[in-house]
């Protein structure tokens, strides 16, 4: 396989600890056996993002990075959907809501003007991990 990009976090040991641990908490679900849904995304990423992406040029090329992007964006989502899961269902019922359905009529119809600071702060939340997932970049 040819070199990482630049920039590109590298599987295992290289990896913070936190990212580690939410790693190890996903892929390792019974009755599955390693590698775990994270592992085999990476690798197929890792293929992608080098092998396929260093043999061919043009549209093929082009392809297999958005492949690769798009399987990066999986990647994160499963490290960390059970913890964005947890703290947007938290952030919910802080605000009183069981659903992102019942936060959104609260707002249209006027019953959270007067904790616009508190619910702006948890929408804010809510879309900063969306981007964690979905550009890392931008978060």
């Amino acid at each position: 396989m040819s070199e990482r990009p630049e920039g590109r976090a590298r599987a295992g040991p290289g990896r913070p600890a936190a990212q580690q641990q939410e790693r190890k908490a996903t892929s390792e679900r019974p009755p599955h056996d390693a590698p775990g849904a994270i592992e085999l995304v990476e690798a197929v990423r890792e293929f992608l993002e080098g092998d396929v992406t260093d043999a061919t040029e043009g549209r093929v090329r082009f392809h297999a990075r958005v492949a690769a992007r798009a399987l990066a964006i999986v990647e994160r989502e499963l490290a960390s959907a059970d913890r964005m899961a947890a703290d947007h269902a938290a952030r919910l019922a802080a605000l009183g809501f069981a659903s992102d359905a019942e936060l959104a009529a609260a707002i249209r119809s006027g019953a959270c003007d007067d904790r616009w600071d508190e619910v702006a702060a948890a929408v804010r939340a809510t879309v900063a991990d969306k981007l964690a997932v979905a550009n890392p970049g931008y978060a």
